[in-house]
């Protein structure tokens, strides 16, 4: 065992027995390699990633790479999904030497960690020659070398969008956002690009806001068209339900198979909110589905949710998943083993390898005969107890606290519009997760595993995607608790993350000094720290009323909107924030003896993504929103308010459903 034995991370755990002789991240590994007068060589993976795992296989577990890496360097080992912060400087820099980014991540650093080279995966042979290549480098070139790290820092440093033009937003910087995305929208397969394709689950949210503030058909016939496809694709599991994290083809056929928890729950708001605005019976099973899969398969024993499965299982990637039609005659036998394969599309040649097809949905079910409908199910059900024998990937069961944020917020959107029950008692338990270990002495974790909580400090994606979410709780419980301790978050970030020019950096100012200071505003796999805090702090206000959050939501928006209005595909989560300031945000207070009186649910079902909505007593102590809005006649009232500008209250679904249609100062 090396020095990986000790760790939290299951990413690292999984080199711990390597012959090559690893350190964790920190000061101690600086400080070998200073001693020792070597490199540094800094390997950056996660645990679901199928080329580290090659990686590791080739070279990792050799010896003579073993013995190159253990006299020529110090190597660390970094997991980036504990280590953001380490991982966005790192692939900074390789992106701009290598042209590209991807993981695993090698990077080449000298004893203070200023990378010199940088690259992703490398054969085992290439690996080998370049280790080679870089010792001698390092003996002979060490001044070149060490220009050439100072010069990648500079220009890492320039990188970061800190301090740039701003633009405001507007209605006509969304409008055109929403022309450049459909500009790239598939029309035969739907999604945006080409391969791979990524679900745009950030970009659908985006869209089906924009439908809701301007009524663009095209924006929501775009969110059903990619939802559909991706749904009836080989992305979404069709036995067990939840997506994998991208296809490798434009189709959504042939899937990449981990499966993440942020995409996941980020889904699963794109097809609750999908379903509650078209009622379409495949967004609403796909929306339960991803629900059940977020709880069944990532919940935690210690509560939380786990990070991922992964896209291997016995050494091969998709194994659990594929299929041949003898496999399928196998477990369903002749009769319906022949219509589950004409149904999943499984072919003699295959769609995947080895002569293996993976599962799609090929004919239109959802809304079929009964009879038919009955006997899909039952053959989802053996299939699925057939797969149970195979290998089984591996989980990641770190909790990530800004993962499970968005989960909470999604599992707490679900249960509030479909009136799942499970689905709003897993959110608040969720979130009491959060908040009973991820919250230590005032400041964020970023992990926690087993029950405790790890040492690396949250970043800014996770004091927003969780104050978001203890936001969302609040609205479903109307507990002041939830609130507080969002407010206790997100002035933790005002005081230690801005820039000084409206913006945030994505480390406290507090936190260990790295060789520049992450700030990267783009929403990538999951939402930015910036747009995931513009996103709390725009709620917070509306909740509480207190502009200075609301201001400094807009001072922070206007330094996206330059990324909004020329690279939307990367700034969907800012533009679903922007919209819905555009859109006031609407406030919803019901005042209400009886949450079960049809005008909450009523204020829930209908009101537009991004509305803030809080309901129970009047002058409840602690819920701002509640605050001088009593009953009317003795019933209950719904209080409607945008920009914190109120209408008259209403005191019938009716009457709510036409004020939110309808809005008074126009659409």
């Amino acid at each position: 065992m090396n020095r990986l034995g000790s760790a939290t991370s299951p990413y690292l755990l999984q080199h711990a027995g390597n012959p090559v002789d690893w350190w964790p991240w920190g000061d101690d590994a600086f400080a070998e390699a200073r001693r020792r007068d070597v490199p540094l060589l800094i390997s950056v993976g996660y645990s679901s990633c199928h080329w580290c795992h090659v990686m590791a296989h080739e070279s990792f577990e050799d010896e003579s790479i073993a013995a190159q890496l253990n006299d020529g360097f110090v190597s660390i080992k970094v997991d980036r999904e504990e280590r953001p912060d380490v991982d966005a400087v790192y692939m900074t820099a390789t992106q701009a030497m290598s042209g590209q980014g991807g993981w695993p991540m090698t990077v080449f650093a000298t004893p203070d960690g200023e990378p010199f080279f940088c690259g992703t995966y490398f054969p085992k042979q290439s690996f080998a020659r370049l280790l080679d290549s870089v010792i001698t480098a390092w003996r002979e070139q060490r001044d070149d070398v060490v220009k050439q790290g100072a010069a990648v820092v500079q220009a890492v440093g320039g990188a970061q969008l800190v301090g740039g033009p701003a633009a405001p937003i507007s209605a006509e910087l969304l409008g055109a956002a929403v022309v450049a995305l459909l500009k790239d929208h598939d029309q035969t397969y739907g999604g945006f690009g080409g391969a791979p394709k990524f679900p745009p689950h950030m970009n659908l949210l985006f869209l089906l806001r924009h439908h809701e503030r301007t009524g663009s058909a095209e924006a929501l016939e775009t969110v059903r068209h990619t939802c559909e496809r991706m749904a009836r694709g080989g992305l979404y599991d069709q036995l067990a339900g939840g997506f994998a994290r991208y296809s490798v083809d434009a189709t959504w056929t042939v899937p990449h198979f981990e499966k993440m928890l942020y995409d996941n729950a980020l889904l699963l708001r794109a097809y609750t909110r999908l379903w509650r605005l078209t009622g379409d019976v495949i967004a609403r099973r796909i929306a339960d589905e991803t629900a059940a899969f977020l709880l069944r398969d990532l919940g935690t024993a210690s509560g939380g949710l786990a990070s991922a499965l992964d896209a291997d299982a016995a050494g091969a990637e998709g194994s659990t998943y594929a299929w041949t039609p003898a496999e399928l005659v196998e477990a369903l036998g002749e009769d319906d083993g022949s219509w589950a394969a004409d149904l999943f599309r499984v072919t003699p040649s295959g769609t995947f390898e080895h002569g293996k097809s993976v599962l799609v949905l090929a004919r239109d079910i959802d809304e079929a005969d009964p009879a038919i409908i009955a006997r899909w199910q039952d053959v989802r059900q053996r299939l699925l107890a057939a797969r149970a024998a195979r290998p089984q990937p591996a989980r990641d069961d770190k909790v990530v606290a800004s993962w499970n944020g968005l989960a909470v917020t999604a599992l707490a959107e679900h249960g509030t519009l479909t009136g799942s029950d499970v689905a709003r008692e897993a959110a608040i338990s969720l979130a009491g997760v959060l908040a009973d270990r991820h919250l230590i002495d005032g400041r964020l974790r970023r992990v926690s595993r087993d029950g405790v909580a790890g040492d690396p400090a949250g970043v800014l994606e996770d004091y927003g995607c969780v104050a978001e979410a203890f936001l969302a709780v609040h609205q479903v419980t109307a507990e002041p608790r939830w609130l507080d301790l969002a407010k206790q978050l997100l002035d933790v970030v005002l005081a230690h993350f801005g820039t000084g020019a409206g913006g945030f950096y994505d480390t406290a100012d507090d936190a260990e000094k790295l060789v520049t200071r992450p700030a990267d505003p783009t929403d990538n796999a999951t939402p930015s720290g910036a747009s995931s805090i513009c996103a709390a702090l725009v709620a917070y206000a509306a909740l509480t009323g207190e502009t200075s959050y609301r201001e400094a939501a807009d001072a922070a928006l206007a330094t996206l909107g330059p990324l909004i209005e020329g690279h939307p595909r990367f700034a969907g989560y800012s533009a679903a924030v922007a919209e819905a300031v555009l859109a006031g945000p609407y406030e919803i207070a019901v005042a209400t003896h009886d949450l079960a009186d049809p005008l909450v649910e009523a204020a829930f079902r209908h009101a537009p993504g991004g509305t803030v909505v809080v309901a129970g007593e009047p002058d409840r102590p602690g819920v701002p929103l509640l605050a001088g809005r009593p009953l009317i006649d003795g019933r209950a009232a719904a209080y409607v308010c945008r920009g914190f500008v109120c209408d008259r209250p209403v005191t019938t679904p009716a009457e709510l459903m036409m004020r939110l249609d309808h809005p008074s100062t126009g659409r």
